[in-house]
């Protein structure tokens, strides 16, 4: 598809792709800026729901105004091709910055406070991602760390989240007791296909915590909480505050539906940041 022009963007090069399309570069000739298009695969474009999930995910985003979640420009049909318009940023995934060792804790903090605070603000609108992982995770080489792909995204009936922190599909996209999403940073509740909430995507944040630090993936152990007796694996970095140890080797830990506690990633990053030992 490189040198093709879909509508008003020219198709420069290709970004990569996943389970719902290929990116690419692009140039917007109408207001000469570079662009993101996502084209949903011809496959996915043939099914309703794989329709109705893309548009979703333009709704979802476009519905956020904030410098940690990717800006949706336009949604179009070209040619038979459902595409998306998103800013262009020039960066790597979170997902090939992590080395096998993990990640220093004083490179890790400042990626993870900004892609909780992208989360806040998604779920003060009242919607939760579903699949936050660090391949969805953007990291530019300057400007702020982005939180990409609402595909999955689960839409609030209203602007606000209600007072038990629910949320309900916007439509019929996925059929109940359906597994979406990706299994390494799964909550529980999500992996056993019952609903979600925004704790959800803080149990994927705090996966994704985990592996910045370890250089390695929470094991999977769906349906209970971190017990103790399956010790996680620390951090190798040798000055890491108390606060930040703990959430690391707990980070599968979260609020049950009736302690009314915040939830964890929400604040008290001060306090994270506040110095070692």
């Amino acid at each position: 598809m490189e040198s093709r022009t879909l509508g008003n963007y020219q198709v420069l090069e290709p970004l990569g792709s996943g389970g719902m399309g290929e990116v690419y570069k692009a140039r917007d000739t109408r207001l000469n800026r570079l662009v993101a298009i996502k084209v949903l695969r011809g496959d996915l474009s043939a099914s309703a729901t794989g329709r109705q999930r893309f548009i979703q995910e333009a709704k979802a985003a476009s519905a956020l105004n904030h410098p940690n979640i990717v800006t949706i420009y336009d949604i179009f049909e070209y040619d038979g091709m459902d595409c998306l318009v998103m800013e262009y940023i020039a960066g790597k995934t979170l997902h090939a910055l992590i080395p096998r060792q993990g990640m220093p804790w004083n490179e890790a903090l400042p990626i993870a406070v900004q892609v909780a605070e992208g989360l806040r603000k998604a779920h003060s609108a009242g919607i939760v991602h579903r699949d936050i992982k660090p391949s969805n995770v953007l990291v530019p080489g300057s400007g702020p760390v982005k939180i990409l792909d609402f595909g999955l995204a689960k839409l609030a009936e209203s602007e606000a989240l209600a007072a038990d922190d629910n949320t309900r599909t916007a439509g019929p996209v996925t059929q109940a007791g359906a597994v979406v999403g990706t299994v390494s940073y799964m909550s529980p509740e999500q992996a056993q296909g019952k609903p979600v909430d925004s704790r959800s995507d803080i149990f994927s944040f705090g996966s994704v915590l985990y592996e910045m630090l370890t250089g390695r993936r929470v094991p999977a152990r769906f349906g209970r909480r971190h017990d103790g007796r399956h010790p996680a694996q620390r951090p190798r970095a040798a000055c890491l505050p108390r606060l930040a140890a703990r959430a690391v080797a707990h980070p599968v830990q979260v609020p049950s539906e009736k302690s009314g506690r915040p939830l964890a990633g929400h604040g008290r990053r001060e306090t994270v940041a506040g110095g070692c030992g």
